[in-house]
């Protein structure tokens, strides 16, 4: 039997050798270091299929398939590792994904939250504008359910936007349709603190005064504190 051969020691591989070696793996780490990361664009979210489509591809259960729907939106904040800021997805693909799965599952809360509370949040108002009009135009459908994400509405265009007539008039719908004994009382005076702000305050003293006769609002507390601020506005007329 032919025995191993005997392995050269360190000393006997040429100098040359390892200079190389080591010449090699600094170029490669240089080439990497000197690579563009990858972008993960905000377009690459294709456009929304056609409801019939949808309809057909949901075999029966839509509930599910929006479900998967909005997973799948969502699943383009995080590409490969990246993430994707919301300023930068193109909202203008983005709406019909949303409007879509509404459609498929119209009791679902899902899609007017990701509009409200995450998409809406950006600090783009064109973009931020586009998602509380989209929660707005689909609060009347369910005014009793929806209300929550056209109350946050109000709220994002009131203190980030500083639009207060959009925001009024995002409150005055949730007081004219969310009527429901769900709907807390807090919701339905919003519009009342925002036209306060406004200084429209004869607007404020109506909506409160209003709210104290409508008997909707039944808490006694409530009814104390709307009693107050009553008060108070009344107090503020300027004497002539």
């Amino acid at each position: 039997m032919r025995s191993a051969p005997a392995l050269k020691p360190l000393a006997a591989v040429p100098r040359a050798v390892p200079l190389l070696l080591a010449l090699a793996l600094l170029a490669q780490l240089l080439w990497q270091a000197g690579r563009p990361p990858p972008q993960a664009r905000a377009r690459d979210l294709p456009p929304a299929p056609p409801q019939a489509a949808l309809q057909l591809a949901s075999l029966g259960d839509p509930v599910a398939l929006s479900r998967a729907g909005m997973l799948y939106v969502q699943g383009f904040d995080e590409q490969a590792g990246l993430s994707i800021a919301w300023r930068e997805l193109d909202y203008k693909r983005l709406l019909p994904w949303l409007q879509r799965m509404l459609d498929l599952d119209p009791r679902s809360q899902y899609p007017l939250l990701a509009a409200s509370e995450v998409y809406g949040s950006v600090s783009d108002p064109a973009r931020a504008r586009l998602m509380l009009d989209f929660v707005y135009a689909r609060f009347a459908e369910d005014p009793n359910r929806r209300w929550p994400w056209l109350a946050h509405a109000a709220l994002v265009a009131r203190h980030r936007l500083h639009d207060l007539p959009l925001a009024r008039r995002y409150a005055q719908a949730i007081r004219l349709h969310a009527t429901g004994p769900g709907v807390p009382p807090w919701a339905r005076e919003l519009e009342a603190f925002i036209a306060e702000d406004m200084n429209e305050l004869d607007s404020a003293r109506a909506l409160i005064g209003g709210l104290l006769r409508d008997g909707l609002i039944t808490d006694p507390h409530e009814l104390q504190f709307l009693s107050e601020r009553l008060d108070q506005l009344n107090a503020a007329v300027p004497k002539h």
